[in-house]
This record gives C-alpha cells, structure tokens and sequence, in this order.
C-alpha cells in the first residue's frame, strides 16, 4: 500500500541491434498534485489522505 506502480517495457531495434527501453511511473501523488489534494481536505475539514492512499491506475 502506498507504493508507486512503474510500468517498464522494452523493444529490440533489429535495424540496428540496438535495445530501447521505456518505463512510466504513476507517482501523481509524490509532487505538486498530492499537496494540492492534502491541502483541499485540510480545507474543507476532511481527513488529511483521503483519496491519496488509493492504489494506482494501471491503463
């Protein structure tokens, strides 16, 4: 609970043998976005993390 969830993947270029990497990280509530929803419970008298210990959306 509370972790972060990274999605990685990787793709062999056969042009030139070459391996691509790609990697998303759902760290939504780690930054700006996260402060700004403790900060509106704060305000309107809620629990400090509703909403931010939800787990995270996989597409």
């Amino acid at each position: 609970e509370g972790s972060n969830y990274v999605d990685v993947n990787f793709k062999i270029d056969e042009r030139t043998g070459r391996i691509v990497m790609m990697g998303a990280l759902d760290n939504l509530v780690k930054g700006a976005a996260g402060q700004a929803v403790q900060n509106m419970n704060l305000l309107f008298g809620f629990d400090e993390a509703e909403g931010l210990n939800l787990v995270p959306m996989f597409p």
